[in-house]
């Protein structure tokens, strides 16, 4: 049976815009029959992985999330002096591995006896485009490493890869977000790995209505004499609530996916717990200064079949105490839960910031012990 680790957070952002839709608004949802603000899970993982904290505790054991490998590795070998089309072909061979080529489309040329600069400059992007691959993939550190001796090996030898030289790129490896947030492949199957993080979206515990922020700028060299207008009119989108969010960590997964490395589980826990905790989203961070600490946050550890604890919010929160509020409604909804099903965890550790209540070393004790 799988061991679970859960988090229950509650987060108050002031005025922000930290997930944008395609329009610039907060990113919202309907939710109990009311619009609520969205945090989507992609913005927040993507968050916790690029932030100090995260990169700070596992440097060494974080992969890169390209389209562009081949273009590096093309880069290296020329670099060293490879002729070029012998690099395009190692860097396609070992690409090839990850994802499916891209096939540009050419540009057919009409008659002309020689090439104009923009035909050259056209045909110089296709002929670096055939490095691309369609879908972004996720490299772990041994992997590229692995790469990077394959592509040094067929430069020394003046000989492309083998198949089975680009079947050992499958090395075992301790890429920890590939590990935390899994990685999917739809042309190289092989590379999959399934992730032991499931990351719901945030959504505010209450009703909101995001708002336009009209405003205008000022030139400074303007004396107002002859033009006393503004220089500049823009409209900003926001909104502000408490967001609940709900994340189910496989810590019996996440020890087999970093091939049952205790330690660095451990560390990778810690990381985690403290990014969620302690990092927000970057959107919009200059114009409003969103950063937030969670304000409360229930973890619950156990074999039971883990379960989200939003239905405490359907009904959405009112008054003037709202976090407060949200806190009390979601223990009494675990409770709840808890007599009819049984205890749906062993053990638990709450911290509440707004209370000055529980130790973010205890936490971070129980997620890792």
């Amino acid at each position: 049976m799988s061991q679970f680790i859960q988090y229950h957070v509650l987060c108050s952002y002031g005025p922000s815009n930290l997930n944008r839709d395609d329009m610039g608004y907060p990113k919202t949802v309907i939710m109990g029959g009311s619009s609520r603000l969205r945090i989507s899970s992609q913005c927040l993982k993507r968050a916790w992985r690029t932030s100090e904290c995260f990169e700070g505790a596992l440097k060494e054991n974080l992969g890169k999330r390209t389209k562009r490998m081949g273009l590096k590795i093309f880069d290296e070998l020329v670099a060293q002096g490879a002729k070029e089309n012998f690099a395009q072909k190692v860097a396609m061979s070992i690409v090839a591995q990850f994802g499916k080529l891209k096939k540009p489309k050419a540009n057919s040329k009409k008659g002309k006896s020689e090439e104009t600069a923009e035909e050259k400059k056209n045909k110089r992007k296709l002929f670096l485009e055939e490095m691309v691959i369609e879908q972004l993939a996720h490299f772990s550190p041994e992997e590229i490493q692995a790469i990077e001796d394959l592509s040094q090996s067929c430069l020394e030898n003046n000989v492309e890869p083998t198949k089975d030289e680009l079947n050992l790129l499958r090395a075992q490896h301790t890429g920890v977000d590939i590990a935390l947030f899994g990685r999917m492949l739809a042309d190289s199957p092989a590379f999959n790995m399934e992730a032991a993080v499931q990351v719901s979206h945030a959504v505010t515990v209450h009703s909101v209505q995001a708002e336009d922020d009209f405003f205008t700028a000022v030139d400074d060299l303007n004396d107002g004499k002859t033009d006393s207008g503004s220089a500049h009119l823009g409209e900003k989108k926001f909104g502000a609530g408490v967001y609940y969010l709900y994340i189910c960590v496989n810590k019996t997964l996440l020890m087999e996916n970093l091939n049952k490395d205790k330690a660095l589980v451990k560390k990778t826990l810690t990381a985690l717990t403290e990014a969620i905790l302690k990092v927000s989203p970057s959107g919009n961070q200059n114009s409003f200064a969103s950063r937030a600490y969670a304000s409360y946050l229930l973890v619950e550890k156990g074999d039971q079949q883990p379960r989200s604890l939003s239905v405490a919010f359907l009904k959405g929160i009112q008054g003037e105490d709202i976090l407060s509020d949200s806190i009390l409604e979601l223990n009494k909804t675990r409770d709840n839960i808890n007599t009819v099903y049984g205890s749906c965890s062993k053990q638990h550790e709450e911290l509440n910031a707004l209370a000055g209540k529980g130790s973010y070393k205890k936490i971070l004790q129980l997620v890792a012990e």
